[in-house]
C-alpha cells in the first residue's frame, strides 16, 4: 500500500513535535519568589542577585515585593501556588504565622525553599531547605570582637542596641547570640534596646531617643543590620559626639555603605551577612526540578571585618 509522500512527512512532524514537547516543557523551570520589600541596601542587593541569577539560569522567575508585610507574602504565595509555579521560595518578613500557606503548598505538590531567613513551623517537612546565614552565630561574631576589644576596660560597659523587626528571624537571633557573648562578663551591659525596623531612617529615630535618655552613659552601640548604624552615625554627630570614638560602633551585613563608614573613620566593624543567594538559590532549584535530594540547612560562607581593612576589602565588595 503506498502511503503519499505528505502523509508521511506530517506523520514524522508530529511525531517530532511530540517528542520535543517534554523537552520544551523542561526547559523553563518557573520559580515563585516573594521577596519582604527593599528595606536596606542589603535587601536591594538580595533582589538583584535573585533576578540576575534566574536569568542566567534560564529561569522563568515570578519575582513579587511584599513591602515588609506579612499578607502580602501570603498573597503572593497562594498566587503562585493557583499559577502551578514549578517552585516557591521566599524570606519571610516574620518567623510565626506561616503553617496555613505552607500547607497549602504541600498539597498542592509545590516544593518551598526559605532563604535568607527561617519559619518557626514545628512541623519541617513544610519546606525543603533553609538556605542563607546562620544569625545566631554573626551575633556572636560581633559579641567576640566587643569582649576582646574591651577586655581592658575597667568598670562598666554601657551597650545600647539597635533591633531588626520585632519577630524576624535575623533580629530573634542576632540579640540572641549577641547577649550568649556578652553576658558572660557582667561589666557588659545592655541598657537599651529597641527595634529600628532595618531601616536607615529608624535608626537614626531610635538613637536620638537613645542618646536624650542616656547620654554619654553610652559607650557602644550594637546595630542589627548597617542601614541602621549609618542612620545612628547621623544622630550621634549631630549630638555633638564621635562616631566609633566617643561611640563604638558594631553592625552586621557588610554592604557597602559600612565600608564607606569604616574607612572614614566611623563605624568601628562590620559582620558579614552575604545577599548575593541568587546563584545557590537557582542551583538549587534545577536539583529539585532534576528529582535530586537537598540538604535541609544550606549556610553561606563569611567574614568580619573592621575597620583597620576597610579600605583593603572595599573594592572586593559586590553589594
Amino acid at each position: 500500500m503506498n502511503i503519499p509522500r505528505r502523509t508521511v512527512l506530517a506523520a514524522t512532524a508530529a511525531a517530532a513535535l511530540a517528542s520535543a514537547l517534554p523537552a520544551m516543557a523542561q526547559k523553563k523551570i518557573v520559580l515563585g519568589f516573594s521577596q519582604i520589600g527593599a528595606e536596606s541596601e542589603w535587601r536591594t542587593a538580595n533582589s538583584e542577585s535573585i533576578k540576575q541569577s534566574a536569568k542566567d539560569a534560564g529561569i522563568e522567575l515570578k519575582f513579587s515585593d511584599a513591602q515588609q508585610k506579612q499578607e502580602n507574602q501570603i498573597k503572593a504565595i497562594r498566587s503562585f501556588i493557583a499559577q502551578k509555579v514549578d517552585v516557591i521560595a521566599f524570606s519571610p518578613v516574620v518567623e510565626s504565622g506561616w503553617g496555613t500557606v505552607l500547607r497549602e503548598a504541600k498539597a498542592a505538590k509545590i516544593p518551598v525553599i526559605l532563604t535568607d531567613r527561617a519559619v518557626n513551623e514545628k512541623d519541617d517537612s513544610l519546606w525543603v531547605t533553609f538556605m542563607g546565614s546562620d544569625f545566631v552565630e554573626e551575633g556572636r561574631k560581633a559579641g567576640r570582637w566587643l569582649v576582646d576589644k574591651m577586655k581592658d576596660a575597667k568598670g562598666e560597659v554601657n551597650i545600647v542596641e539597635l533591633q531588626g523587626t520585632v519577630g524576624s528571624a535575623p533580629a530573634i537571633d542576632r540579640k540572641k547570640g549577641f547577649e550568649e557573648i556578652v553576658k558572660a562578663d557582667p561589666k557588659f551591659k545592655i541598657i537599651r534596646s529597641q527595634t529600628g525596623d532595618f531601616t536607615r531612617a529608624k535608626g537614626k529615630e531610635v538613637m536620638e531617643a537613645f542618646l536624650k535618655a542616656e547620654g554619654k552613659k553610652i559607650n557602644v552601640l550594637y546595630a542589627h543590620n548597617d542601614d541602621m548604624a549609618i542612620g545612628a552615625i547621623q544622630a550621634i554627630e549631630e549630638a555633638g559626639l564621635k562616631p566609633a570614638k566617643d561611640i563604638v560602633i558594631i553592625s552586621i551585613d557588610a554592604v557597602k555603605g559600612a565600608f564607606e563608614a569604616m574607612m572614614a573613620g566611623k563605624l568601628n566593624v562590620s559582620v558579614e551577612c552575604s545577599p548575593l543567594l541568587g546563584g545557590q538559590l537557582m542551583q538549587a532549584v534545577k536539583d529539585l526540578k532534576a528529582g535530586k535530594t537537598l540538604p535541609k540547612r544550606i549556610v553561606t560562607e563569611e567574614g568580619i571585618f573592621p575597620m583597620e581593612v576597610a579600605a583593603k576589602e572595599f573594592p572586593k565588595r559586590k553589594y
